[in-house]
């Protein structure tokens, strides 16, 4: 007879270790089933490097960065580590509205400064500012890697059990619980199952018993393989910020590279500048020789303080939905979870709560998150109740 579990977490990067975690810490039966190790490598939570920060031009996000900050000061306290290092961060660029995100920042009691791009450059003069520069102290850099492995051992802790080498190829439905069955055919019973696989989400999806209304009614799921470069700092001149600057003609970012680059340089990107691939089992972990030269080129218009010869390079996945929202919703015993779109890293914990709260029923999760149930209980037959 196959081991069964009351919750099953597929995937174990920063969604699905903070969903086991948060709960395992409840009290329940949970088993956290992972394709190779958590934070593989191929997946979307490897290395040292994500941006922290509250700088969003949405209220909301702001508001749940807040939120998220609490849990994350708590998982540090639990793990006795330091998995956000402060280094700030710089927003600007004619896209990117600096104003505006002060604005929200001064709403939300986020401490913050509107600097012109003089101003800037005499702070900073590494980076060419080609306009008004928002700066906030409180943002900074995650350790990914380690925040998993640290949320992985809290749930562990709490007496979640870790299966690792176990790809999911299909789940079931069986009486009122689910199986899931293994490429190697293993199988594993479970009373409820939370699905936060990353980039293999849109492949899977197929896979699930789904009632059709709630799989038509999910956002499209989009793929990308990003490209990542580090570039050697070309002299001390103090910590480097995070930034994003969204241009007239390219949206980058960039964070110190923390161990993944040796502790020499900074972490450069173009903002979904990456192919679009089927899913992330299609990925060739091969950089695109003309983003290099975007990238390069930004370098040496912007990055002065930068060898504009990357010393390092990578690729990563962002799996994407339409508007940059996340999805976390349920239909039966079975939840999906996706924070999408490149910026969920720093919400992991509050994911975790909110997949948590969402697989158990037991809280309100935000409804720009549940989609399919809205366009669900939108539809003319619900509302009317069933036809005859």
């Amino acid at each position: 007879m196959p081991e069964s579990a009351e919750y099953v977490v597929v995937g174990a990067g920063l969604a699905g270790a903070a969903t086991a975690w948060q709960l395992a810490a409840r009290g329940h039966d949970v088993t956290i089933l992972e394709r190779t190790r958590p934070a593989s490598h191929d997946g979307s939570s490897h290395g040292s490097a994500r941006i922290f920060r509250y700088a969003y031009p949405d209220a909301f996000y702001t508001r749940a960065v807040i939120e998220s900050k609490a849990l994350w000061d708590e998982l540090d306290r639990a793990s006795g580590l330091e998995l956000i290092t402060p280094f700030g961060a710089v927003d600007y660029g004619s896209g990117r509205q600096p104003e505006h995100l002060a604005g929200i920042l001064a709403a939300t009691g986020v401490e913050h400064e509107l600097l012109s791009a003089t101003e800037a450059r005499a702070r900073w003069p590494h980076i060419a500012f080609d306009t008004a520069v928002l700066w906030h102290p409180g943002a900074g850099v995650i350790d990914a890697e380690s925040a998993v492995n640290a949320m992985i051992g809290q749930a562990v802790k709490h007496g979640a059990r870790l299966l690792t080498g176990w790809n999911v190829s299909r789940v079931d439905k069986r009486g009122s619980g689910y199986r899931l069955v293994a490429d190697g055919w293993e199988t594993l019973d479970a009373g409820n199952v939370v699905i936060s696989a990353g980039g293999w989400l849109p492949s899977l999806l197929g896979q699930l018993p789904l009632p059709p209304g709630f799989l038509t009614g999910l956002p499209e799921f989009t793929v990308r393989q990003e490209q990542a470069y580090l570039f050697r700092y070309l002299s001390d001149g103090g910590p480097w910020p995070t930034f994003i600057h969204k241009g007239p003609d390219i949206q980058t970012y960039g964070l110190p590279g923390g161990r993944d680059a040796g502790f020499a340089g900074q972490k450069v990107a173009e903002y979904n500048g990456g192919k679009f691939i089927p899913s992330a089992a299609a990925q060739t972990g091969l950089v695109d020789p003309d983003n290099r030269r975007r990238v390069v080129d930004y370098v040496e218009r912007y990055l002065p303080g930068l060898d504009p010869e990357p010393y390092a390079e990578t690729t990563c996945l962002f799996t994407n939905t339409p508007n940059e929202d996340f999805v976390i919703d349920r239909t039966g015993g079975l939840t999906i979870v996706s924070p999408c779109s490149g910026h969920g890293a720093k919400f992991a914990p509050l994911i975790g709560q909110w997949a948590a709260d969402m697989a158990t029923g037991t809280g309100d999760i935000p409804a720009r998150f549940r989609q399919a149930t809205a366009r669900i209980i939108n539809q003319p037959s619900y509302r009317n109740g069933p036809s005859t």
